[in-house]
C-alpha cells in the first residue's frame, strides 16, 4: 500500500522488517524509503487513485461465520401464507428495507455507500458512484469537506457558504435518476458546520437528512486529502483547514520551489463530543427544517459505542452507522487502518448486546447499520443476522465504489478499442458485456439509456447480484423488511 516492498522473504511479523538488514541493501522496505521520503510513506497511494483497505488478519471476523439454515417450517411469511415448496421460493423474497425514526427512507436492498466526500477518487467518479446509487434504490452519503474544497466556493462576509458547484452538482446529479428509493444525505465533520454547510443544502437544496460524524473514516483523526500545488495549499488554509507542512512558512515554500516537497496535506479538525452538546446540535439541525438526523461513529471502544447507542436513542436520531475496524477507503494513515480501532465483529456483537439492554428497558433503539470491510451478499446477510431486529443495512465502501470504476473504465476500453480478455470473453460492446443492460433500459427509457455512464450500470449489476444472491441465501421468504430481520434472527 506504501509502494514499499521487502528485500528477503524472512520477515519479522511484528515489525515488517526482513530479519536479516544489511548494510548497502538498495531497497525498497518502508524504512528504506520513509529515510528519504518522509511522511509521504503514512498514505497509501498514489493518493487519489486507489481505495485502501486493511489487511489484518484478526482472530475471528465475518468470514469465520457460517449462515445456519434449517429444513423444518418457514419463518418471514406474511401469517396468511403457508409454508410449501411453492411458496417458498427465492425470487419471491423483498429485499427491501428502510430506516427512521418517524419518516421512513425505504431502500430497495439493505446496502448503501461509505461517506464519498473529498477524496480526488470520489470527486472524478463522482457520475458513477451518484447515478448508479439512485437507479440502484439505495441511499449515497456525500461526505464529508466537499464544500470546503470546491476552488469555485463562494463564502459571504461571515464565511458562510454562499456557492458551492461541486455540492450542487454533486445533488442534482442523484436527484435527477432517482427512482424513490433511497437518498441522498449529506455529512459534517467541524469545518463543514462553521462554513454553514447543513443551512446550504437545505436552503438551496431542501435536503431532507444530514449526517454527523464522530471522527475522520471512522477513525479519530481529522479528514485529510493531499494538494499538489502551494497556491491550492494556500487557498485551504486561509478556508481555516490545517495544512502540513505548513504553505505559508518560507522553509515549506522553499522545499517546494526545491521540487523536493511534493505535496502538501489537508486536514479537518477533530469533533469532540458531549452528551449535551450533542442533543443541542441535533435540536438545532431539525430546527433548520431537517426531516432525519444520522449519526456515523466508528471503531471506538465500548465507551463511545454505548455513548451512541444511548445518545441518539434519546435524541431520536434515524439511523446510527456503526464502522469497525479494519475498513476505509483511503484517506486514512495506511498504519491507522491496519493498528487502530476494535474489529467489525467484536464491535458489532457488543453493539447488539448494548442495544438488546436498551431494548429490555423499555427503550426504543435507533435504527442500526453496521459497517467495515464488507463486500458481499453473504457478509450483508450475517450482519443481517447478528444485529437482528436492530440492523437495517450494511454501508459499504469500496465494495460500492469498484463497480463504478470498473464500468468507468469499460466504456474507454470500448472507445480505444482496447478491452482485456476478461472483459472481451462476453463481447464488444456495452449491451453485450452488461448483463443487466437491459433492465436499466427498461427503468430509465431508451431515450434516456445512453446518458446513463457505465459505472452506474456497473453499481446497479452490482447491487442486482446482491438482492439476487441475497434471495437465494434467505432462510425464508420474508413479505417486509422487518419480517425480514425476524427470520434471519433465527441464523443466530
Amino acid at each position: 500500500m506504501t509502494r514499499s516492498s521487502n528485500r528477503s522473504r524472512s520477515v519479522v511479523p511484528m515489525s515488517g522488517l526482513c530479519s536479516r538488514c544489511i548494510d548497502g541493501c538498495r531497497g525498497n522496505c518502508e524504512v528504506f524509503k520513509a529515510t528519504f521520503r518522509g511522511r509521504e510513506l503514512i498514505y497509501p497511494g498514489p493518493f487519489g487513485d486507489v481505495t485502501a483497505g486493511g489487511d489484518k488478519n484478526y482472530p475471528i471476523d465475518y468470514s469465520h461465520l457460517n449462515i445456519q439454515g434449517y429444513a423444518l417450517g418457514a419463518e418471514g411469511l406474511p401469517d396468511n401464507i403457508v409454508g410449501n415448496p411453492d411458496t417458498c421460493t427465492f425470487p419471491s423474497v423483498n429485499t427491501e428495507t428502510e430506516y427512521g425514526w418517524d419518516i421512513k427512507v425505504k431502500m430497495k436492498v439493505p446496502i448503501f455507500t461509505g461517506a464519498l466526500g473529498s477524496t480526488e477518487i470520489a470527486r472524478k467518479n463522482w457520475e458513477h458512484f451518484a447515478v448508479g446509487a439512485a437507479i440502484s434504490g439505495v441511499t449515497l452519503v456525500c461526505g464529508e469537506n466537499v464544500c470546503g474544497i470546491d476552488p469555485a466556493l463562494e463564502l459571504n462576509s461571515s464565511k458562510k457558504v454562499v456557492k458551492a458547484p461541486d455540492m450542487d452538482r454533486r445533488i442534482e446529479t442523484y436527484r435527477r435518476y432517482h427512482q424513490g428509493y433511497g437518498e441522498i444525505l449529506v455529512q459534517m465533520n467541524v469545518e463543514d458546520t462553521r462554513l454553514g454547510v447543513a443551512e446550504y443544502v437545505i436552503d438551496r437544496h431542501g435536503l431532507e437528512t444530514i449526517e454527523l460524524k464522530w471522527g475522520q473514516g471512522a477513525k479519530c483523526i481529522g479528514g485529510e486529502i493531499k494538494v499538489k500545488s502551494l497556491e491550492r495549499a494556500l487557498e485551504l488554509q486561509r478556508r481555516g483547514y490545517i495544512v502540513t507542512p505548513d504553505p505559508s512558512d518560507p522553509i515549506s515554500q522553499a522545499a517546494y520551489e526545491d521540487g523536493s516537497l511534493e505535496e502538501f496535506e489537508r486536514h479537518s479538525r477533530l469533533g469532540f463530543i458531549g452528551e449535551q452538546e450533542f442533543y443541542a446540535e441535533v435540536e438545532r439541525l431539525r430546527g433548520l427544517g431537517f426531516k432525519r438526523i444520522t449519526l456515523k461513529t466508528g471503531a471506538y471502544g465500548l465507551r463511545e459505542l454505548a455513548m451512541a447507542i444511548k445518545w441518539g436513542s434519546r435524541a431520536k436520531i434515524d439511523l446510527l452507522t456503526i464502522d469497525g475496524a479494519p475498513g476505509g477507503t483511503g484517506m486514512s494513515p495506511w498504519r491507522m487502518m491496519e493498528e487502530w480501532g476494535m474489529p467489525s465483529l467484536y464491535l458489532h456483537s457488543a453493539a447488539y448486546e448494548f442495544c438488546s439492554k436498551l431494548a429490555d428497558q423499555g427503550e426504543r433503539v435507533p435504527d442500526i447499520a453496521f459497517a467495515g470491510g464488507f463486500s458481499s451478499e453473504d457478509g450483508v446477510f450475517k450482519a443481517l443476522a447478528l444485529g437482528s431486529p436492530f440492523v437495517k443495512a450494511v454501508c459499504m465502501g469500496r465494495a460500492l465504489m469498484i463497480p463504478g470504476m470498473v464500468g468507468k473504465n469499460i466504456a474507454q476500453w470500448i472507445k480505444d478499442h482496447d478491452l482485456p480478455a476478461t472483459v472481451s470473453h462476453y463481447g464488444n460492446s456495452k449491451k453485450q458485456i452488461f448483463v443487466c443492460y437491459e433492465q436499466v433500459t427498461d427503468l430509465v427509457g431508451r431515450s434516456e439509456i445512453d446518458n446513463i455512464p457505465l459505472g452506474a450500470i456497473g453499481i446497479y449489476s452490482y447491487s442486482e447480484k446482491s438482492r439476487s444472491a441475497c434471495s437465494s441465501s434467505w432462510p425464508a421468504p420474508a413479505a417486509s423488511a422487518r419480517r425480514l430481520s425476524a427470520g434471519a434472527s433465527s441464523c443466530r
